[in-house]
């Protein structure tokens, strides 16, 4: 990581910004745009070399199973969560018996989530389990009132439903926290103390290289990265931690990378420890890493309330294929797995590492034809979303209360 990345923050997020070299990559990362021409989709080795932040190698991996006893998580092993940041020094403290806890969050802008909204909670769970560490999950409500056309009163309704979709994955309610913005701000006075901390520590000008905020822009989002950056701050939950100041975790995609970038120039100067990270890939949109998914285009994902004929329908009629146009020719030059959104959606969710080599060699030679790989895809992709469904439909009004009250979690200080 380069020095100067938080040592200037101004000058660095300018110079890390892909938005800012949107005309030379083409590439265009920022926490509300994701942008590749690329078919394969956006160029992660230049994005970790423009944000700073460091490869997941197989060092770091073998390294984690030693610590942890355990094989890595296959969206380790895969390469779908590619880049971090201080991981290692995740790893120092689970080998010296420290604590850290684990923060992660969801933007409730539509009542059903995608297939792509759960990969960092599947991590965020397996790394719950792996570590036994306290998970806070924060819902940004309020973020989505501020860039969406939404009233106030829908996203506080949208932050409960995906709730449910969240605890539906499985989550330790002994040791999860999950809020809403709206509703916990006014419940915390600590958490909106660590809130002012952070904005008086950043300046305007650096909120605008940071985020490319512009002057028409409403004084709301200029003000919301704090609000993201807080749960950082352990002290946030003095519930949980009271006033122990303990490391923490942040797996998301990497787009979200800027608040954090922020937040770990910030943390050291209010005495905390910069929060460490797991970036993933982005998970493509039905029709290729070119589009983007889309709430009011159902056509782009694979909801979780979607039938088992829907998501048929779904990847035979949308899903990308990286295959040739006929047979024959497909038989002769094989398809390509690195555009075809059938391999990748299976890259994300086949658990068989040894059936997805061989998949994608079949696929590669043309021994296997398109239409073969996307009824691959279906039968792995439709039982999870069913199982998913009966899970969800057992989250109570009550369970969601439950896991949106402050209360202590299983946390051990030593």
């Amino acid at each position: 990581m380069s020095l100067g990345l938080e040592n200037n923050l101004e000058n660095a997020t300018n110079r890390l910004s892909l938005t800012d070299c949107q005309e030379e990559e083409s590439d265009i990362v920022d926490p509300w745009n994701v942008q590749s021409r690329s078919q394969t989709g956006v160029d992660y080795d230049k994005l970790v070399e423009r944000f700073g932040s460091s490869k997941i190698d197989e060092e770091l991996l073998t390294r984690w199973k030693k610590v942890t006893g355990k094989d890595v998580h296959p969206l380790l092993r895969r390469g779908i969560f590619f880049s971090h940041r201080d991981m290692h020094t995740i790893l120092n403290l689970k080998e010296q018996g420290k604590p850290f806890y684990l923060y992660t969050g969801r933007g409730p802008s539509s009542d059903a989530m995608h297939l792509g909204h759960l990969i960092p909670f599947i991590v965020s769970k397996w790394l719950q389990d792996t570590f036994d560490v306290p998970l806070v999950i924060q819902l940004t409500d309020d973020e989505k009132f501020l860039w969406k056309d939404l009233k106030v009163e829908q996203v506080i309704k949208l932050a409960r439903e995906n709730a449910k979709d969240i605890i539906a994955c499985g989550f330790d309610p002994e040791n999860t926290f999950i809020f809403s913005d709206f509703t916990f701000i006014g419940q915390c006075p600590q958490f909106y103390q660590n809130i002012v901390r952070i904005q008086k520590s950043v300046t305007f000008n650096q909120v605008k290289g940071i985020f490319g905020f512009g002057d028409s822009d409403v004084i709301g989002k200029i003000s919301f990265p704090a609000i993201q950056a807080a749960p950082c701050l352990s002290t946030s939950f003095p519930f949980i931690f009271g006033d122990k100041k303990i490391h923490c975790l942040i797996p998301c995609a990497i787009d979200q990378d800027p608040y954090f970038r922020m937040t770990r120039d910030v943390a050291p100067r209010l005495g905390f420890s910069k929060p460490a990270l797991l970036h993933s890939v982005f998970f493509p949109a039905l029709q290729g890493a070119q589009t983007k998914m889309s709430a009011s285009d159902a056509n782009t994902a694979i909801f979780l309330t979607d039938t088992p004929k829907q998501i048929k329908n779904k990847v035979n009629k949308h899903a990308f294929s990286g295959g040739q146009a006929t047979v024959e020719e497909h038989r002769e030059k094989g398809g390509d797995c690195n555009v075809d959104i059938s391999y990748q959606y299976l890259k994300f969710f086949l658990e068989d590492d040894e059936k997805l080599k061989q998949i994608k060699q079949d696929y590669t030679s043309g021994a296997m034809l398109t239409g073969e790989l996307k009824k691959l895809l279906i039968d792995t992709v439709t039982p999870i979303v069913q199982e998913h469904q009966q899970r969800r439909a057992a989250v109570t009004e009550e369970t969601v209360d439950k896991f949106m009250t402050p209360r202590p979690l299983r946390f051990n200080s030593k």
